[in-house]
């Protein structure tokens, strides 16, 4: 389907040509090199700060501008999905993390991190996954002992996406053994304090140019200024800001779904064969039929989703469906763009196959399918 989307003013349509431009000038002529190094440059970082293109719903008075428009994300995880930019994490930082920040720290907390936060000279991750516990955040072994002024904090984290580049890790710590999900609080680690480690840089299927560590605390010395919101409030601050987390890797998986069914139909109209172009032969036809109704429906479903979530109508349930259903659309839509390129789908240089590998983790972060799944049939009563 084409034609302009009625959910964008002229306003977002300029910026989209402003992240366009960036994207073509600071990261596209540099990603290939990225993926190889497994990690980008931090200056592209601060590249992006000083084009204003991180946290823009940062208030103001800590550096932001202050636009509290999730179409603005929306535009944002669209470029970069659109040519491929997974390494910059961007998307990571503005929509999952920095809102953290923003919605529970102290007006102090907030005057030490947030400027260089919008600014791109701290890079934040968040540590919630253990080698035992993923999706089932009462799982969590890492503890934080009070010690007065100050927490001693110890464990360890994986796959934390912006692991080695990151300096602000929000941690997910217990900080009572015996009060279950209200025994969890979150703790902002910075980088250099004594016993904070960072492992190896993972190898992973895809998404090669995005660090992905593991992370070890020994005894480290947390100031209790560096608690954010209340002690024991953090299972619940995590439950809150999730849905917006799925929703923006749902934006993603959406218009992953329309540069696969881009790269299918501009590949079926040249690539030959038996004489003729093979989007001629009718199975081909109706595969590509196929995605390009799906990949509407999922844009239209996301749109839809995004006005909710601006109007603070976007339940947990509703974010859920949104990023099972496109993340699982995506595998899928990926899957047959392969199989509709042949041999070159399986070709590494071809857009297609790094499209491939770099989609299978989008089922599984931010929460599983099956746990997608779990919390929309708990809200139906099941």
């Amino acid at each position: 389907m084409t034609g302009r989307r009625e959910i964008f003013t002229d306003e977002h349509e300029a910026f989209r040509r402003t992240v366009r431009a960036f994207l073509e000038r600071e990261v596209v002529p540099f990603h290939e090199q990225w993926e190889k190094d497994r990690m980008v440059s931090r200056d592209v970082w601060a590249k992006a700060g000083a084009m204003g293109l991180l946290c823009f719903d940062v208030d103001e008075e800590y550096g932001g501008a202050g636009v509290k428009d999730f179409r603005y994300n929306l535009v944002l995880a669209e470029e970069t999905t659109r040519v491929g930019a997974h390494g910059p994490a961007f998307g990571l930082h503005t929509d999952i993390i920095v809102p953290y920040l923003s919605s529970l720290g102290t007006p102090e907390q907030k005057r030490r991190w947030l400027p260089g936060c919008v600014s791109g000279e701290l890079i934040t991750a968040i540590a919630m996954t253990e080698p035992g516990a993923g999706s089932d955040l009462q799982g969590i072994r890492t503890t934080a002992v009070d010690k007065g002024d100050h927490y001693v904090l110890n464990g360890s984290k994986t796959f934390i996406s912006n692991g080695i580049l990151s300096d602000l890790v929000i941690v997910v710590a217990r900080t009572d053994a015996e009060a279950g999900h209200k025994g969890i609080s979150l703790l902002v680690v910075e980088r250099g304090m004594d016993g904070f480690e960072r492992g190896r840089n993972l190898e992973k299927v895809g998404q090669h140019a995005q660090d992905t560590a593991e992370l070890f605390f020994d005894n480290v010395v947390v100031p209790k200024g560096n608690l954010l919101g209340e002690e024991g409030s953090g299972f619940v601050s995590l439950m809150v800001n999730l849905p917006q987390e799925r929703l923006s890797i749902a934006m993603a998986a959406a218009a992953a779904c329309e540069k696969l069914l881009e790269l299918s139909l501009d590949y079926a109209k040249e690539r030959q064969a038996f004489g003729r172009p093979i989007g001629k032969f009718q199975h081909n036809r109706f595969v590509i039929a196929e995605m390009a109704t799906e990949a509407h429906i999922a844009r239209v479903f996301i749109d839809d989703c995004v006005r909710r979530h601006n109007a603070g109508e976007l339940d947990a349930s509703g974010a859920a469906m949104a990023k099972w259903w496109t993340t699982e659309l995506q595998k899928k839509l990926a899957d047959q763009a392969v199989q509709l390129h042949g041999g070159y789908g399986y070709m590494m240089e071809y857009p297609v196959a790094r499209a491939f590998v770099d989609s299978r983790i989008q089922t599984i972060y931010g929460g599983t399918t099956e746990i997608q799944k779990e919390i929309i049939g708990r809200s139906l009563g099941l």
